[in-house]
């Protein structure tokens, strides 16, 4: 089971990084004392309680909000896609520039991250920092189009594979 992690706000546009872990039974992710790969959080920081922090399988974007997340495990999307994880980046609210307000997907080899996440559905945030959606929560259809849920237009858009 894997799971995405919000960092906190208040330590600058580029820190916390938002974090996707392995979810395992018991396991520390680090709130409220670490954040990251086992960083100390400056306020609540315990060194010896982030050594026992479940490490982060990859960092993403700081403030990018990542909410849902959906395997690919169908086949009408091209190969690159089949076995990876998109993730819906809710957007943030207290950047210096915003960002976040896309999907992005995360090509996995071998049932592990194998590389950075990356843009697979942009758009919703303006040029100048204005954005009208925010997704929320990607789903894989029984015909492999990917449905997602958009909770600032009230939206669900259908992506599918059009060769």
């Amino acid at each position: 089971m894997w799971a995405v992690v919000n960092g906190r706000d208040f330590l600058g546009d580029d820190l916390p990084p938002e974090i996707l872990v392995r979810v395992v039974r018991g396991g520390f992710y680090g709130w409220p004392f670490c954040y990251g790969n086992r960083v100390p959080d400056p306020s609540l920081g315990a060194p010896e309680r982030c050594r026992t922090m479940v490490a982060p399988a990859l960092e993403m974007q700081a403030h990018s909000a990542p909410l849902g997340v959906a395997f690919y495990r169908a086949a009408a999307f091209p190969g690159h896609y089949r076995g990876g994880l998109f993730v819906a980046f809710h957007g943030s609210w207290n950047r210096t520039t915003p960002t976040g307000y896309k999907v992005v997907y995360v090509p996995f080899r071998g049932g592990e991250p194998a590389g950075p996440a990356e843009d697979f559905a942009t758009g919703w945030l303006e040029p100048g920092g204005s954005a009208w959606g925010r997704p929320v929560d990607p789903v894989v259809a029984p015909d492999g189009s990917l449905y997602l849920t958009d909770d600032a237009s009230g939206g669900i858009y259908r992506f599918r594979y059009a060769p």
